[in-house]
């Protein structure tokens, strides 16, 4: 049992000479599953009940605006000509964005042996679905009849005459995103095997003892199940590792490849990578802070974990905000007077309230993590990573509007003005992406009890240890 008196470690001191423990709170195997295990099991508190309800609402309306989509048509948007590609476009890029930093997290730090990542590793595995969901209805609504969606599949349909552009990039998002939301689940799907078997076998409820059990695959825990565990996990995190650096550069070819003004440069790929992991990661802590605190995670959810993930927001907001300073200086380099116009257009034209509120976001505002007071403060953390949420959905309005409200032809300039429908499905996504995560929350081990165990001394070690001492 964790000992409630035990004084409190600081995990954020750099000394050379030991590594920070990444649980704290004097916990044992024992201690874990039962501090894990009983956020499922404990009554469901109020604030739950409450925080579903709104989010579940917010749900409904959202799909209910679909319906009303689909029934009026895509004149309920405030996409224009020129600006064929409005919010739905901006939505897309933003969910696509912040689902990056989950496979990231249990991927690529898994492969490099980032033990850090196993207390926050579930959590940004079941964002990055979740996301990606959210991501996903975007384009799909965005075709206007979506009963004939299936025009977009390269089969040959002598009878329509026509043959669908196989080669253009917004096919490649349908398959990029389609393997990166598979192998993402799988990969999420494929680490909680060995909770769910835990939350089967101390379930009292023969409903829960039997839903856990189908999902536990038969888990006993054995060293047989246990080598093929760690195969096919290993294998899944180096099948996602390029997926991670892949997907969100395919989305950025939808730009790259046109031939637009402001969406024509070779920076697009690592740009756009370094700004998802950047949003990413800033999602992890804006849901990641208040769950530490609710669920009374902070013994395995330490300041250490969280002023890591704080590192990494501030390289990869620098690398941001190198980006928007090169784009400019190869648009004045290139010596292409419309690539030139396009990006003074950026930030003193019509729309220089929305690239001025990307700057102060996603540049001026990482930096104050230069601080460690910051990056062990989580309410300070909290609201730098809310600014940094908006200034990213703000980039992609940007990159995505600016340039094509006003293009090579000044006959054919207009002004993007979202509707009500607009603001509305974009506001209620976030229902979709909060119902989806409360269930999580409730009902599936958020933390990796068996990887959290597997970063702890062992009970021999420990025991030695405590006889030395």
């Amino acid at each position: 049992m964790a000992t409630a008196l035990a004084a409190p470690v600081d995990t954020t001191i750099e000394d050379p000479t030991q590594r920070a423990p990444l649980v704290t709170g004097e916990h044992d195997y024992q201690s874990v599953t039962d501090a894990i295990y009983s956020i499922s099991d404990r009554k469901t508190p109020r604030a739950w009940y409450i925080a579903f309800a709104v989010s579940s609402s917010a749900t409904l309306i959202f799909f209910a605006l679909i319906g009303y989509l689909i029934y009026r048509g895509v004149g309920v948007w405030g996409n224009n000509n020129p600006v064929f590609w409005g919010w739905p476009i901006v939505n897309f890029v933003f969910w696509v964005g912040i689902g990056h930093a989950g496979t990231l997290i249990s991927a690529i730090l898994f492969l490099f042996r980032q033990n850090w990542r196993t207390s926050v590793n579930r959590f940004a595995e079941a964002m990055t679905i979740f996301a990606v969901v959210c991501a996903g209805i975007f384009p799909g609504i965005h075709v206007g009849r979506v009963w004939f969606a299936y025009w977009l599949a390269p089969y040959p349909a002598t009878r329509l005459d026509m043959w669908p552009n196989f080669r253009s990039p917004l096919l490649w998002d349908v398959f990029a995103v389609s393997t990166y939301a598979t192998v993402s689940l799988l990969f999420w799907y494929m680490g909680m095997i060995p909770d769910l078997a835990t939350f089967r076998d101390r379930s009292k409820s023969r409903i829960k003892q039997f839903i856990y059990g189908v999902f536990a695959l038969g888990w006993t825990g054995s060293a047989r199940h246990w080598s093929r565990y760690e195969k096919a996990y290993m294998l899944l995190a180096a099948l996602a590792t390029p997926l991670v650096l892949s997907v969100h550069t395919v989305v950025s070819f939808d730009f790259a490849v046109a031939q637009l003004p402001g969406w024509h440069a070779t920076i697009f790929p690592p740009y756009f990578v370094a700004g998802a992991v950047f949003s990413g990661f800033a999602m992890v802590i804006t849901l990641m802070v208040p769950a530490r605190k609710w669920f009374g995670l902070k013994d395995f959810v330490t300041l250490r974990h969280l002023e890591n993930m704080c590192k990494v927001i501030l390289a990869t907001g620098s690398m941001v905000g190198f980006a928007y300073a090169i784009e400019f200086f190869i648009a004045w380099y290139g010596g292409n007077p419309y690539e030139g116009f396009a990006f003074i257009n950026r930030a003193f034209g019509p729309y220089a309230w929305a690239y001025w509120t990307m700057v102060s976001c996603n540049v001026i505002a990482p930096q104050f993590f230069w601080s460690k007071k910051v990056r062990t403060t989580p309410w300070m953390m909290f609201i730098i990573c809310i600014f940094v949420n908006i200034g990213m959905w703000f980039e992609r309005f940007v990159i995505t509007v600016t340039s094509l409200s006003r293009d090579f032809l000044p006959s054919s300039w207009a002004y993007f003005k979202p509707t009500a429908i607009d603001m509305a499905m974009f506001a209620c996504s976030f229902g979709l992406f909060f119902t989806l995560f409360l269930l999580f929350c409730r009902y599936l081990p958020i933390v990796a009890m068996a990887e959290v165990k597997s970063v702890m001394p062992v009970p021999e070690e420990k025991q030695t240890g405590d006889a030395q001492a």
